[in-house]
C-alpha cells in the first residue's frame, strides 16, 4: 500500500508517493507563476495550481510501480480561491497569504474595536495575512464577482478546498479544521464557522466548505477528473500543521521548526488552547475523526533561509546557499558581528513591520566568513526568541526540537540552534516533513497505519544534535541589536 501526498506550496506543487514503511518512493514537482498586479498584491491562477498538481502527480506516479490507495493533501494556508460550483472554473485569481491589499480594512476593524472579539474566537490577531479580510475586500471591491458567491453559484475556500473540488470532479466541498482555523472565520474552541465572524467579514455560510476532521475517509477522487484514480482522500492539513504531524510531535510539549525561506515553529499544546501573551498565534494543529481538537502555538520568523539567499544574490559572497556552511566553518566565531535579518520587518515575537536589516560590530578585520557565520547565528537566535516566548506562554521549557526544511541539512546551523536552546535537536532522514505529514495523516485515515506508535516505529532519525556551552553574552548583544533595528523604516526616528 502507498499514499499519494500532494503538497501545494506557495511557488510550486510537490507530489510524493510514500510507502507503507514511510519511505519516499518517488517525487514530482512543478512550479506555477506568481502574479504581482500592484505593489503589495500577490495572486495565483487556480487553474495553474491545478495543472501543476496534475503534472507533478503524473511525474511521481510514473516513477514508481506502487499504486497509491489513498490521497493526502497539504497546502499553503490563508490563500483564498473562488470557483464555479458546476464548471469548477475560477472567476478570478486567488489572493495569496502574502498579499497586503487589506491593510486599510485591518485598520478600520481595529478602530471599530473588533480585534479582541476576533482574536478571542480565532486565536489570531488582525492582519492581512489571514483569509477573512481578503473575502471582505472582494465583497467591497469586486461586487460583480461577489454576486456569484451570494447567489450560490460560486464556491469559496482555501487551496485545499479548491483541490478537493477538482480531484472529486466537483462532488465535494470541504476543508479540514487546521486550514479552517487560519481563515479567521472559525471559532477554534468549537471547530465550527462562527456566525458573528461571518457577519463581521460579510461571508455567506452557504459558500464555505464543510469543516471535517484532518484524517478519515473524507472524499473520493473522480477518475475522470484525476488521472484515472478512484481512491479516497483521507488526510488534509495546512502545511505547518502537516509538518508538525510529519515530525511525529503528537504529545503536548513536543515542538518542530521548519527552516525554509522563513522559519515556522509550532508547539503542540494538546487539548488545551493556550492564549499567547508574547506575540504567538493559537491555532488548530489537527482534528481527529472523533472530533477531538489538538491545538498548537505558532511563531513565524519571516527571514531565515532568505537571509542566506541575500548573501548569495544580493552580496554575492557565496555561489550557492549550500556554500555558507563551509565558509562559516573557516572561522571560530563571528568576529563580533551581529546581523539582524529584518529584511522584511520582524515577525514573532516582535511583530515590527518597520524594523530593517542591520549589521553591527563591523571592524577592519571583518570578513565574508564572519558575516556568513553571523547569518547562521541570527537564524538560530530568531528561533530562540520564539522558543523563549513559547516557554513563557506555556510555563514549561522546551525539552527538544524536531527540525525539517532545506536549511535543516546545515549541520553548523543545527548545532548552533541546539546550543542556543540548550536542548537536543532531532533531525529525521526525510526533511520533507510537510508532504510526509500529509501522507501520515492520509495513512492514518485509510488504515495503512493503525496508531501513532506505528508511525513512530517506521520513522528514522538521521542525527540528534546535543547542546554545547556558548557565551550567553552573545544573546545579550543580539537582543540589543534587535532593539536598535526596530522602527528603522519610520519617517521620523
Amino acid at each position: 500500500m502507498a499514499i499519494l501526498a500532494i503538497d501545494a506550496g506557495t511557488t510550486g506543487v510537490t507530489v510524493l508517493v510514500v510507502s507503507e514503511g514511510g519511505q519516499v518512493l518517488s517525487k514530482g514537482y512543478r512550479e506555477f507563476p506568481q502574479y504581482f498586479p500592484k505593489p503589495g498584491w500577490v495572486e495565483h491562477e487556480p487553474e495553474e495550481i491545478w495543472q501543476a498538481t496534475l503534472t507533478a502527480a503524473k511525474e511521481a506516479l510514473a516513477a514508481t510501480r506502487e499504486k497509491p490507495t489513498a490521497i493526502g493533501i497539504t497546502n499553503q494556508r490563508e490563500t483564498i480561491a473562488l470557483w464555479d460550483k458546476k464548471t469548477l472554473a475560477s472567476s478570478r485569481k486567488a489572493i495569496v497569504w502574502q498579499d497586503r491589499r487589506t491593510a486599510s480594512l485591518v485598520l478600520e476593524l481595529k478602530k471599530a474595536k473588533l480585534e479582541n472579539i476576533i482574536s478571542t474566537k480565532t486565536g489570531l490577531g488582525l492582519d492581512p495575512y489571514f483569509s477573512s479580510t481578503k473575502f471582505l475586500w472582494l465583497s467591497k471591491n469586486e461586487p460583480e464577482i461577489w454576486a456569484g458567491v451570494l447567489s450560490g453559484d460560486t464556491l469559496i475556500g482555501t487551496i485545499d478546498s479548491y483541490l478537493v473540488s477538482r480531484i472529486t470532479g466537483g462532488e465535494s466541498h470541504l476543508t479540514d479544521a487546521s486550514n479552517a482555523s487560519r481563515t479567521q472565520l472559525l471559532d477554534i474552541d468549537s471547530g465550527v464557522w462562527d456566525e458573528e465572524l461571518l457577519e463581521i467579514f460579510q461571508v455567506p455560510l452557504a459558500a464555505l466548505p464543510t469543516v471535517v476532521p484532518s484524517y478519515g475517509r473524507l472524499a473520493e477522487s473522480n477518475p475522470k477528473a484525476f488521472l484515472d484514480l478512484a481512491i479516497p482522500i483521507t488526510g488534509i492539513a495546512g502545511d505547518q500543521q502537516a509538518a508538525l504531524y510529519g515530525q511525529l510531535a503528537f504529545e503536548p510539549g513536543e515542538n518542530k521548526c521548519t527552516y525554509g525561506t522563513g522559519a515556522f515553529i509550532l508547539s503542540n499544546t494538546g487539548s488545551k488552547r493556550v492564549t499567547s501573551a508574547n506575540g504567538l498565534l493559537s491555532t488548530i494543529a489537527w482534528m481527529e475523526p472523533s472530533g477531538k481538537i489538538v491545538y498548537a502555538l505558532e511563531g513565524s520568523v519571516f527571514v531565515a533561509g532568505a537571509a542566506v539567499q541575500w548573501l548569495r544574490d544580493g552580496l554575492e559572497i557565496i555561489e550557492s546557499s549550500e556554500d555558507i556552511e563551509a565558509l562559516a566553518l573557516t572561522v571560530s566565531d563571528s568576529g563580533g558581528i551581529i546581523f539582524v535579518p529584518a529584511l522584511t520587518g520582524l515577525g514573532a515575537p516582535h511583530w515590527d513591520p518597520e524594523a530593517r536589516g542591520s549589521i553591527f560590530g563591523l571592524t577592519r578585520g571583518s570578513t565574508k566568513a564572519h558575516l556568513s557565520r553571523a547569518t547562521l547565528e541570527a537564524i538560530a537566535f530568531q528561533v530562540k526568541d520564539v522558543a523563549d516566548a513559547i516557554s513563557q506562554d506555556t510555563g514549561t521549557n522546551l525539552k527538544s526540537l524536531h527540525v525539517d526544511g532545506g536549511a535543516a541539512s546545515n549541520n553548523l546551523l543545527m548545532q548552533l540552534q541546539s546550543n542556543y536552546l540548550g536542548i537536543p535537536l532531532i533531525r529525521r532522514k526525510i526533511l520533507e516533513s510537510t508532504g510526509l505529514g500529509a501522507a501520515f495523516l492520509a495513512g492514518m485515515g485509510s488504515g495503512v497505519w493503525s496508531s501513532v506508535e506505528e508511525l513512530k516505529s517506521i520513522s528514522q532519525i538521521d542525527k540528534t544534535f546535543i547542546p554545547e556551552p556558548f557565551d550567553s553574552q552573545l544573546h545579550t548583544k543580539w537582543k540589543a541589536a534587535v532593539n536598535l533595528s526596530k522602527g528603522w523604516a519610520k519617517e521620523t526616528l
